[in-house]
């Protein structure tokens, strides 16, 4: 017992090594001189500022809106990724038709789009929402399609010749074998949801922890600023964690091929 606790806490330590090395030069250049506290206070000054923000509510609260913004507009982008990559994957004319689509979106720069999202649906949520879903919904149809496409032909052959009906097939033997792809997209699409749930905060108001970050800055409040950069980092290690939790309670049989 004591080994393996000995051998987490060796291996907690070497991964994160390099962060307390980037803290503590942080730290030290900012003590020194070297960059003007306007530009790079110090890790105790930001850590300090980190405690009076959220005892005045000024971080939980714009952080859940911009967390409200990425989440729905991710399952939005979800729902829509899995049924359209499904649809092409099944359907040649869905296919012919979605393919050159996707082929043009999935590089395109859509964060480009936010004026016209802006104009067409206000600075509310619902523009950021629908933002973040039109961003995430091309890698969700691109994993849905590949996981789709990977199944075995022979399962569904077999299927098909004992009389599964089309919709039982999508749901009970294609769907269910392409999870691991769908976890993947949504893994990948998350950081997505967030950058353009942040982004479009920055640039377009409407609360939110990107408008939060924009006004302090305006003001030249640097250890706030550099609050809501931590507190932006942070969510984005967590929802990862919980991403991959998720994926080993709804797709535990990946895990074990995984290992052998």
């Amino acid at each position: 017992m004591g080994r393996h606790v000995l051998a987490g806490l060796g291996v907690g330590l070497s991964y994160s090594y390099p962060l307390l090395l980037l803290v503590l030069t942080w730290e030290l250049v900012a003590r020194e001189g070297v960059i003007r506290p306007l530009f790079l206070p110090t890790v105790t000054t930001v850590l300090g500022q980190f405690w009076i923000l959220l005892g005045d509510r000024e971080i939980l609260g714009p952080l859940l809106v911009s967390l409200y913004r990425a989440v729905v507009g991710l399952a939005l982008a979800a729902v829509v990724g899995v049924l359209l990559g499904l649809l092409m994957a099944r359907s040649k004319w869905a296919n012919w038709a979605l393919d050159p689509l996707v082929s043009i979106g999935f590089p395109a720069p859509k964060i480009a789009f936010v004026p016209i999202f802006i104009l067409w649906f206000g600075i509310d949520d619902l523009s950021k929402i629908l933002l973040v879903a039109f961003n995430c919904v091309f890698p969700m149809i691109i994993a849905t399609h590949h996981g789709a496409m990977a199944v075995d032909r022979t399962i569904v052959w077999s299927a098909r010749a004992m009389g599964t009906q089309e919709r039982k097939l999508l749901y009970r033997i294609i769907l269910p074998a392409a999870l691991p792809y769908v976890f993947s997209g949504i893994r990948v699409a998350l950081p997505v949801a967030l950058i353009i749930a942040f982004t479009a905060e920055m640039i377009a108001g409407g609360g939110g922890l990107g408008g939060a970050l924009m006004f302090a800055q305006r003001f030249f409040q640097t250890p706030t600023v550099f609050v809501y950069i931590l507190v932006m980092l942070a969510t984005g290690v967590v929802l990862d964690h919980v991403m991959l939790r998720c994926r080993r309670w709804f797709i535990p049989w990946q895990e074990e091929t995984e290992e052998v």
